[in-house]
């Protein structure tokens, strides 16, 4: 029996450090459901239903956003708090946070422990990783003490706010943005500050920044003191196709969801031009995975909906707080089929030639999110009579980590729920993680079979 145990051990925890990470999360989402569930948890003092507590906990863990009931009046402080203390520990990574508390302590990382922690940071090597959980820590301190300042001053100084509902509601929100988690304490999210660019741009900024993805900031941060000396940027393949993909998409999506929405009276209407084009730019920029909104999301015409949903299921950055696929992989994507079309033997972007097995990667992840989303949304027509648009963005939301909704959540059974709460775990760690977790063993082929090729299209 004590070989049993050590074996499993040892199958659990070195023989892929990607298990440790989602039975990590999965043990963080069960105490978050427990903590939540408990009376003193709710606003009223009555204990929480175990899908709620399941669903919001799950939520928060996985920084998607979507809630049955509203945060704000619900859940009593410690509810909110426990909320809070779920999306920093879900944004910065369960394994990252262990590795990084073992590094203050001890002083040094365990080869088990760079392991897991590599697996959750997607460092380029072992000797990586102390910097980066250093990197990780200082990133996230910054800028959710920064937008958190800005915010509070704006609420103390802009909406009469008292200074402890000011600080709370601004740090609440800070590492709600940052994290891409999209919890708010109004029932309207944001809508209030729609038109007031010193809300939602630093909010805006902190989920951008968010979910690029920790190794892109980091290589931005050391290349800048570098350039100082040097005067020349070297970034990696990965950053440079993050950023210019990130960018494209944030200009894309402001363009199209103001083009859309130009006249619509539940929307962007009545405002005036530079208001228009300042929600526009929100609702392009939540969409890539943050969750508030400054728009009603029920009010948008279908087109801008599917536009939304597209924006989603890419998600933002790797190694980041964002989910979808990545941008990456979108991007490896496009660059594939371009190449293709153009009858080129190789795909190249940015002077450099992609590896075959990142094509692999890529349409592994991207057909796994379609085949995850279209057999979550017909689970879910199966159990509820609502609109098929109306489901199909929940279940783009859930799967992105999102938080974006027309409002249907709490309409969705107990067994809808129980869905929306697999998709955000399956999204939030990623298809191919997840899978990678669950196999038992990796198999090495030893030899190539004979070539053919079938018909295609």
């Amino acid at each position: 029996m004590a070989g049993r145990s050590v074996r499993a051990r040892e199958w659990l925890f070195t023989t892929h450090p990607a298990r440790a990470v989602v039975m990590a999360f999965a043990a963080v989402i069960l105490l978050g459901t427990g903590l939540l569930a408990l009376p003193v948890s709710a606003a009223d003092g009555t204990a929480t239903g175990l899908v709620t507590a399941l669903f919001t906990a799950t939520s928060a863990v996985c920084v998607t956003g979507l809630v049955v009931v509203d945060t704000g009046t619900y859940w009593s402080g410690l509810g909110e708090g426990v909320i809070l203390a779920l999306i920093q520990i879900g944004g910065f990574g369960i394994m990252t946070m262990a590795s990084l508390l073992a590094l203050l302590v001890s002083g040094r990382l365990r080869l088990r422990m760079q392991l897991t922690a590599q697996a959750e940071t997607k460092s380029l090597g072992i000797g990586d990783v102390r910097r980066v959980l250093l990197g990780v820590a200082g990133t996230t301190l910054a800028v959710e003490l920064a937008v958190g300042a800005v915010l509070s001053l704006r609420l103390r100084y802009g909406y009469g706010e008292s200074i402890a509902d000011a600080v709370y509601l601004g740090y609440f929100h800070a590492v709600s943005a940052f994290n891409n988690a999209g919890f708010g304490l109004h029932p309207d999210s944001l809508t209030r500050y729609a038109e007031d660019p010193w809300i939602t741009l630093p909010v805006a900024a902190a989920v951008i920044l968010g979910g690029l993805g920790f190794p892109v900031l980091l290589e931005l941060l050391r290349h800048r003191y570098r350039r100082r000396s040097t005067g020349r940027r070297n970034w990696t393949l990965h950053t440079r196709l993050t950023l210019v993909t990130t960018l494209a998409l944030l200009a894309v999506g402001t363009v199209l969801t103001c083009a859309l929405e130009w006249t619509n009276a539940g929307t962007l209407g009545p405002q005036d031009w530079s208001e228009k084009l300042l929600s526009g730019f929100f609702h392009s920029a939540m969409s890539r995975t943050a969750g508030f909104n400054s728009l009603d999301i029920g009010a948008m015409h279908p087109s801008t909906l599917l536009l939304t949903c597209m924006l989603m299921f890419i998600g933002g950055g790797s190694a980041g707080t964002a989910g979808g696929i990545k941008v990456g992989t979108f991007a490896v994507l496009a660059v594939a089929i371009i190449a293709e079309v153009r009858g080129e033997p190789n795909s190249a972007v940015l002077g450099r030639r992609l590896a075959p097995h990142v094509l692999r990667q890529a349409l592994t992840v991207a057909l796994l999110g379609v085949g995850l989303v279209m057999s979550a949304t017909l689970a879910l027509l199966s159990l509820t009579s609502l609109p098929f648009e109306a489901v199909l963005f929940e279940t783009v939301s859930a799967f992105g980590t999102v938080g974006l909704s027309t409002g249907i959540t709490a309409d969705f059974s107990d067994a809808g729920q129980l869905i929306l709460v697999l998709l955000m775990f399956v999204g939030r760690l990623g298809p191919v993680t997840l899978v990678s977790a669950l196999a038992l063993r990796e198999r090495v082929r030893r030899y190539e079979l004979p070539e053919e090729r079938p018909v295609i299209g």
